[in-house]
């Protein structure tokens, strides 16, 4: 057991700092701060010059909420998918600790790091833009933001185990980033969209935690929004169990083909 909860927190830091491409001071900063900078400076102005009725704070909320998804969709494909680019994946195969602790330990660097991620984007609405939530309502958002990173997290892993089998995981993580900036509701209300788009985007993480996010924002207590965290939570746990599950059939194929860091 202790091992194990070794291997989930230790081997999840160590292979955080080995797979995941930005660690370096030099492209974190811009990649992870710079981007959500101006992400939400651009939909907030464009917002206003556009009259589209909706205030600072929709576009402040809903971007800030998003940007962990630039860690979570991107960073938790790499520290899957990067396994086989770099010739690691055949070791940790051959390894005989817990697959499941390997797996989701992956996780956690990646989540925490949203959260820094998303915490800026906040701060930058509050310092350049005066957005001003009520104090009472931090705690709740705070809440959650932690849920919908977590959601976001384990729909990288998802896609980090096909990253496992395609060659050009980018795509996929760029496909699903940029669908999910589109179709979950953060600069665009869901109203507005097609309705099978729409259905798609209450498939998504991000949507039901940027709704709850934003009520919470405007003073809602979270009582009134737990329907939507627990959305925003079932999902997640699913996309979890869906990317184990599919990370062991992969390597159950890589086995019966006897080719480790291939398949």
């Amino acid at each position: 057991m202790a091992s194990n909860v070794r291997i989930f927190f230790v081997g999840g830091l160590i292979s955080f700092r080995a797979l995941f491409n930005w660690i370096k001071p030099s492209l974190y900063i811009p990649t992870m701060f710079g981007s959500p900078l101006f992400q939400i400076f651009f939909f907030v102005y464009l917002g206003r010059y556009a009259h589209t009725g909706q205030s600072d704070a929709f576009f402040i909320v809903g971007n800030a909420v998003q940007v962990c998804a630039m860690s979570s969709v991107y960073g938790m494909t790499m520290a899957v998918a990067n396994e086989r680019q770099f010739g690691t994946l055949g070791p940790l195969l051959a390894s005989p600790a817990n697959r499941m602790a390997v797996f989701l330990g992956r996780g956690v660097p990646v989540l925490a790091n949203g959260l820094v991620v998303s915490l800026f984007g906040f701060l930058v609405g509050v310092v350049f833009l005066h957005f001003r939530p009520a104090p009472s309502t931090l705690p709740a958002l705070t809440l959650v933001v932690c849920v919908t990173a977590l959601a976001c997290t384990t729909f990288g892993m998802v896609l980090g185990s096909i990253g496992l089998y395609g060659k050009d995981f980018f795509f996929i993580a760029n496909l699903a980033y940029f669908l999910m900036l589109l179709l979950c509701g953060v600069n665009v209300p869901l109203e507005v969209l097609p309705g099978w788009l729409s259905a798609i985007g209450r498939c998504l993480p991000l949507t039901h935690g940027i709704m709850a996010a934003r009520r919470i924002a405007a003073g809602t207590h979270l009582s009134s929004v737990s329907g939507l965290v627990l959305t925003e939570f079932g999902p997640g746990a699913a996309y979890a169990a869906a990317g184990y599950a599919l990370f062991r059939v992969l390597e159950g194929a890589s086995r019966r083909r006897a080719v480790l860091d291939t398949f």
